[in-house]
């Protein structure tokens, strides 16, 4: 690799520093896509929505309240009305009276009128409360089939025998086989972008909460979206429900409780210990847990200041707001398992055992808590796995020898793994995508229907490519290579069967690593009996940006054959990538230039060097333009963060006055319709609608109140929002003060999204060596490969192929 010259300009810092905490809930830009903060590494030992019974409870009496304060409100109107019609009347007879007749005019008090009009209208009331008594006649306007069962209900309601026709069952029509579903691709609607505004009304009651409680206006609407129907008046009842809002922290939700509160505002507050928990909960998802181990949660809940810890999660779980688990581990324990809050200790196995088995070591059991919809989604997955291990295939093994001889390597034991199994596992880089595309082809080839799901638009796109390499044209056609996305949505893909599966015979579902649990538990769910699944990817980059782990549990449960790639990535950078997974930061000789080590001093001018890279030296150097290049940094904060980087981009790349919330025509944007997914893309106008982007999925129109939340300047991403695309040039940014952020995978997935040029504006010293050599994944607590053990009892037996 060759070292570029420190240039003799220097310039100042162009990007903004770190924002400072004001003590006051953050914005949603602040919120936006950025690591979790350190209090969930602490609550993860290491290192979100849920339902609201309680609210619940309340909505529901509110609205029973409501409906019959509207009674009677109606009726009292009514009353109102009918009197101010009776007056009225009176009134005219009155003047009528006096033209024709004064003596009688005078006759006609006003009592008299009043009386006369209450008497009408009780009247009238009598009326309607006979009506409303009255039986209701049911099945009048019904006819036919529907008509003839509800006369026969009432037959054997009233003793009497049903016609015997009516219950006959329908001839059965012959079977025929069910042609395979067609299935346009679809783009992504115009206009959706997103979960539904709030109503106005809603918005407007939560601002008027929050001013009253001292919380930023801006919050308004992302808080209604949050709480749902009611959020102002369950905001007034329980201030901390505000940190169900992303961004707000405990002690933000404190002021905003005590001001709304008063001397009614404790620390030992039930309702302040329950969120406290649930937010512990769902900062612990944001760092990839689905779980925490109960002395975790304690020790995180005291650093909060919740005075009784257990007593919090207690109520917490007899709430319904969170799940507790009790998974026995395979080493032996000496000591007494740990229970529950609220629950009985855990047996001890053996207890109750002869005086000869006594000295048999208990097995431990270790208490989890967890989200309600992670700790399901979990559970669903460790069935839907099972069920795709243990299903017969519809088709032998024999049928998929003759590809198998005609292929070589890695491709060929890929092959035979999957003939024989319903779940197969493949490991390797961006080289070994060749083989699941050659699997695919020979799945088509047998008449099977065979569809390949990636994470990216951008991985669609190079498999499609390399289908069409390995099978010629018309080999990856628009419905056999699809988006993890699209398929599940429906958007893309071959569409579903009568049962509501997927119209298939092999999934095959390439970068693996970023599937979360959800996610991957909706996919194995949706397979039919008797498909194959095949997981391929490489270990070596980042998980996934949702809770779980799901391809390094089950490459560490081995519960089915894993096939791992012998083909190595190509080139200079092939070759450092690859040693960087091995924990190896090699020096690797690069004539072409293809990686460059650009050296800097501080934060200022690592700005100053990328810009230069991104708009001069890359695209005079290699002909690569920069809207083909992208930067890569550590986070979004920062002196040399993805908002300093994309700030000076702008100015030089796309200079305009940001005319709609900072951006013009012609941007490169990142936007996240959901938290943990980024979409690349560019601006196209603005208007009263929103902001209209262009993106790989399609067009999309950004309402004004979700801009600021949503969308980010694109031209620096993080590796998170990365990973799973690759561009012909990537520049990575490793300022000083980004040291402690790297860790080997982040390493591993920056350095490989470059195809043919690598920058590296390297200003961490040996803190990179260290990163790479030293510096594991952070730990993630999920229960995947306990429950996969119970499901699946010979996982101990699997080994790799």
């Amino acid at each position: 690799m060759s070292t570029e010259p420190e240039p003799r300009d220097t310039t100042e810092n162009t990007g903004p520093g770190t924002p400072r905490s004001t003590g006051r809930p953050t914005t949603p830009d602040d919120a936006g896509t950025a690591e979790p903060p350190a209090a969930a590494e602490e609550a993860a030992g290491a290192q979100p929505e849920g339902a609201d019974p309680e609210g619940a409870e309340a909505a529901s009496a509110e609205a029973d309240g409501t409906e019959a304060d509207g009674a009677e409100a109606a009726a009292d109107g009514t009353a109102r009305e009918a009197g101010g019609e009776g007056a009225d009347g009176a009134a005219e007879a009155s003047g009528t009276a006096d033209s024709g007749d004064g003596e009688a005019a005078a006759r006609l008090s006003e009592a008299q009128a009043e009386l006369a009009a209450q008497k009408l209208e009780r009247e009238r009331i009598e009326r309607r409360k006979a009506e409303k008594a009255a039986p209701i006649t049911a099945g009048a306007k019904l006819s036919g089939k529907a008509a003839d069962l509800l006369a026969a209900v009432r037959a054997v309601e009233g003793g009497a025998k049903p016609p015997a026709t009516v219950f006959d069952a329908p001839e059965a029509a012959p079977r025929r086989t069910a042609p395979e579903p067609v299935r346009r691709p679809q783009q992504v609607p115009a206009g959706v972008a997103g979960p539904a505004a709030p109503a106005p009304d809603a918005v407007e009651d939560v601002r008027r909460a929050l001013t009253d409680g001292g919380a930023p206006e801006a919050l308004a609407p992302q808080t209604a979206a949050a709480l749902g129907e009611g959020a102002g008046r369950r905001l007034r009842e329980d201030p901390w429900q505000l940190l169900r809002v992303a961004g707000v922290r405990p002690e933000q939700a404190d002021g905003f409780a005590r001001a709304l509160l008063g001397p009614d505002c404790s620390p030992d507050d039930e309702r302040r210990g329950r969120a406290v928990t649930v937010w512990l909960l769902e900062q612990a998802a944001l760092a990839g847990h689905t779980a925490l181990d109960l002395p975790a949660l304690t020790a995180a809940l005291g650093r909060q200041s919740v005075p009784d810890a257990e007593t919090a999660v207690q109520n917490t779980l007899a709430e319904g707001e969170a799940l507790a688990f009790q998974d026995a581990l395979d080493e032996p324990g000496a000591g007494r398992p740990a229970s529950a809050p609220g629950q009985s200790p855990a047996p001890v196995p053996g207890a109750d055992a002869d005086e000869d088995e006594a000295d048999e070591a208990s097995r431990p059991v270790r208490v989890l808590v967890g989200l309600e919809r992670h700790a399901l989604a979990e559970e669903s997955l460790a069935d839907a796995l099972a069920r795709v291990v243990n299903s017969p295939a519809k088709d032998s093994a024999a049928a998929w020898e003759p590809a198998a001889a005609a292929a070589t390597g890695g491709t060929a034991e890929l092959i035979r793994a999957v003939a024989g199994n319903g779940l197969v596992l493949h490991t390797g880089g961006e080289a070994a995508r060749a083989e699941p595309a050659a699997l695919l082809t020979a799945a088509r080839t047998l008449g099977l229907r065979a569809v390949a799901a990636c994470h990216t638009p951008d991985g669609r796109r190079r498999l499609a490519a390399l289908l069409g390499e390995v099978g010629g044209a018309g080999a990856g056609d628009d419905r056999s290579v699809v988006t993890v996305r699209g398929l599940l949505s429906g958007a893309e893909g071959p569409g579903r069967d009568v049962e509501g599966a997927f119209a298939l015979d092999l999934l095959v579902v390439l970068d693996a690593p970023q599937l979360d649990v959800e996610s991957a538990a909706m996919l194995a769910e949706s397979l039919p009996d008797g498909a194959r699944l095949v997981l391929s990817g490489d270990p070596g980059v980042l998980w996934s940006a949702g809770p779980g782990r799901v391809f390094a549990d089950l490459l560490a449960a081995r519960v089915s054959p894993q096939i791992a790639s012998r083909t190595p990535d190509p080139g200079p950078i092939g070759e450092l990538v690859s040693g960087v997974g091995i924990g190896e930061l090699n020096q690797v000789d690069a004539p072409g230039k293809e990686i460059v080590i650009v050296p800097v001093r501080d934060a200022g001018e690592a700005v100053h060097r990328t810009v230069q890279l991104l708009a001069e030296s890359v695209p005079r150097a290699f002909g690569i333009a920069s809207e083909e290049a992208v930067v890569i940094t550590p986070g979004h904060g920062g002196a040399a963060g993805t908002r300093a980087l994309n700030a000076a981009l702008k100015e030089r790349l796309n200079p305009g006055p940001g005319r709609f919330g900072g951006f013009d025509p012609g941007d490169r944007v990142a936007y996240s319709p959901e938290p943990g997914r980024t979409v690349p893309g560019r601006v196209v106008t603005a208007d009263a609608d929103g902001l209209h982007l262009s993106c790989a999925e399609g067009s999309v129109i950004v309402p004004r109140e979700r801009v600021e939340q949503a969308v980010r300047h694109g031209w620096a991403l993080t590796a998170h929002q990365a990973v799973g695309s690759r561009w012909p040039a990537a520049v990575v940014v490793l300022p000083g003060d980004a040291a402690q952020a790297l860790s080997r995978p982040w390493v591993y997935t920056a350095f490989g999204r470059a195809e043919r040029h690598l920058s590296v504006v390297h200003g961490v010293e040996q803190a990179l060596a260290r990163a790479v050599a030293d510096v594991p994944p952070k730990r993630r607590t999920t229960r995947l490969p306990v429950l996969l053990r119970t499901q699946v009892p010979a996982a101990a037996e699997q080994a790799p192929v």
